[in-house]
């Protein structure tokens, strides 16, 4: 098995963006045919994640981060370059990639209908785990999470955003996988319990050896995870370093220590909100 958990290599994605367009007036109909307009997700992309690291991708919504996940994930097919998890490819040898990862994403599907317990135990069947070991284990890191005991059983759709979040993410560590894929894993939880989900990710990582490839648009979180973070950008990774290392690329002002969001500013030229508020305005354009 490769040294590397993840190899991205010139790795490039397009998007087909459909708009409808007003029919100029007293013309039947309300609208005319779709415009359809590409969209660059990622931009030739270069990246490497060892075995064992917490690898973090910063970067405001829309500018790429999720859809590395998904091509990690094998949801998605890069349109050039290459992509491999463990030396596996992820378009040539998605059963293999299957079986070593596992994806916790903020906008998680659930049977709505079922219990935590009865979704869990169907994502333990896909991946072959036997009842026995399931059971005890799931309701281990449900209760480690901070979910009531009283809730396992109960239907999803009775359950809070963040509670549903909190079955997710025990679903995405159920099965132990080597590589933890964690799309905006704590977005939408209360600040204790994204404190547990927390713990939970460093009690993993420390316990079982898992890479851990996370995206978030919380820099303190990525900060207090990752060993490493590649700040993205428009489809362009501008920076790649530890925490410390990109912190010290801005100079101490009036004595205050500078942030991740300092980083951001310094590097693109804008503030983290601004950021999100161009992608809102290009995206409603």
């Amino acid at each position: 098995m490769s040294a590397l958990a993840l190899e991205v290599e010139r790795v490039r994605k397009t998007f087909t963006r459909k708009e409808r367009v007003p029919r100029p007036n007293g013309k039947r109909g309300l609208f005319k045919q779709l415009k359809k307009e590409q969209v660059v997700a990622l931009k030739d992309i270069d990246l490497q994640v060892p075995k064992g690291e917490a690898f973090g991708v910063l970067g405001p919504n829309g500018s790429g981060k999720s859809t590395l996940i998904r091509l990690a994930s094998t949801l998605l097919l890069p349109d050039s370059g290459s992509l491999r998890i463990f030396g596996h490819d992820v378009e040539h040898d998605a059963t293999a990639v299957k079986r070593l990862i596992n994806r916790v994403s903020v906008d998680a599907a659930f049977f709505k209908k079922f219990s935590p317990i009865e979704n869990l135990m169907y994502a333990a069947r896909l991946y072959g785990m036997p009842a026995s070991e399931a059971k005890p284990k799931m309701r281990a890191i449900m209760s480690r999470l901070g979910l009531k005991e009283s809730t396992f059983t109960q239907p999803m759709e009775h359950m809070s955003r963040g509670m549903q979040q909190k079955v997710a993410v025990a679903r995405g560590f159920l099965t132990s996988p080597i590589l933890l894929l964690l799309d905006e894993p704590t977005t939408g939880l209360d600040p204790h319990s994204k404190r547990d989900v927390q713990a939970f990710i460093r009690e993993i990582r420390e316990q079982h050896n898992a890479t851990v490839l996370l995206t978030t648009h919380d820099m303190e979180e990525a900060d207090r995870l990752c060993d490493r973070i590649a700040i993205i950008d428009d489809g362009h990774i501008v920076a790649l370093d530890t925490p410390k290392e990109l912190k010290a690329l801005i100079p101490t002002t009036n004595g205050d220590k500078p942030t991740m969001e300092d980083v951001f500013i310094a590097l693109t030229g804008r503030t983290f909100e601004d950021a999100e508020a161009e992608k809102e305005e290009v995206a409603g354009a």
